[in-house]
């Protein structure tokens, strides 16, 4: 039974490695080849890059580690009592992972690119931190909202959440990149160097994330959020 539980676990972390790893590559691969190609791919193609392949990383991996693919999004989960603290830790490092991996294929791929969908904002660094936990709010909002943090199941919560990443990059995308998600802001800029200001794109989201759970007992029962 103990090997049992050991096997099942791998199987969550290794779904968040490889679910990170193909959202983050279809994103900032998107990215990439719009930077490369002189925007053959257009800003709405990008969004909906993002949209999709959010949405299909939900539908293939919600029921085996509960389709993270976020740092922000798993502490969320636990502040929430939806999730485990003691896996928070183990969850953030197979997330960081896969957007690593990720960053790599993608330096490889297009050695040509400067930038290899890193999060670099186009504004006013405490606007664009200000911009960063609304979008991570409104996200998390959602998340919380038809997910249940372990396991998700059904059709709307890859349908919802999809669409919420897909909206919020289309309109946020030219000012922030529309990060949320801290791995996915670390992968692409260890292999392009663009590091500033990553200070916003490592803490914002999980001010937004929290507050989106802290939001939900304003309008629900006090037990809204518990497991």
């Amino acid at each position: 039974m103990y090997l049992y539980r050991k096997i099942a676990h791998m199987k969550r972390y290794i779904a968040e490695i490889i679910g990170t790893f193909t959202m983050v590559f279809c994103g900032c691969g998107a990215m990439t080849v719009n930077e490369i190609t002189g925007g053959a791919v257009t800003h709405p193609g990008v969004a909906i890059t993002w949209g999709l392949i959010v949405m299909a990383m939900i539908y293939a991996f919600g029921d085996i580690s509960g389709a993270h693919f976020n740092p922000a999004v798993t502490v969320a989960f636990a502040y929430a009592k939806k999730f485990a603290w003691r896996e928070v830790p183990k969850y953030i490092i197979a997330q960081v992972l896969g957007a690593t991996l990720a960053g790599a294929m993608l330096w490889f791929l297009f050695p040509e690119s400067e930038f290899l969908g890193s999060t670099v904002p186009s504004f006013e660094h405490h606007k664009a931190f200000v911009l960063e936990i609304l979008l991570t709010f409104f996200l998390m909002l959602v998340i919380i909202n038809v997910s249940t943090g372990a396991k998700e199941i059904g059709i709307i919560a890859g349908i919802a959440i999809g669409g919420v990443v897909l909206l919020e990059a289309m309109f946020a995308g030219p000012m922030t990149n529309a990060s949320m998600n801290p791995a996915r802001s670390i992968g692409p800029a260890i292999f392009s160097g663009q590091w500033e200001p990553m200070w916003l794109y490592v803490t914002a989201p999980f001010i937004g994330a929290i507050l989106a759970v802290a939001s939900c007992k304003l309008v629900k029962d006090e037990q809204c959020c518990d497991a």
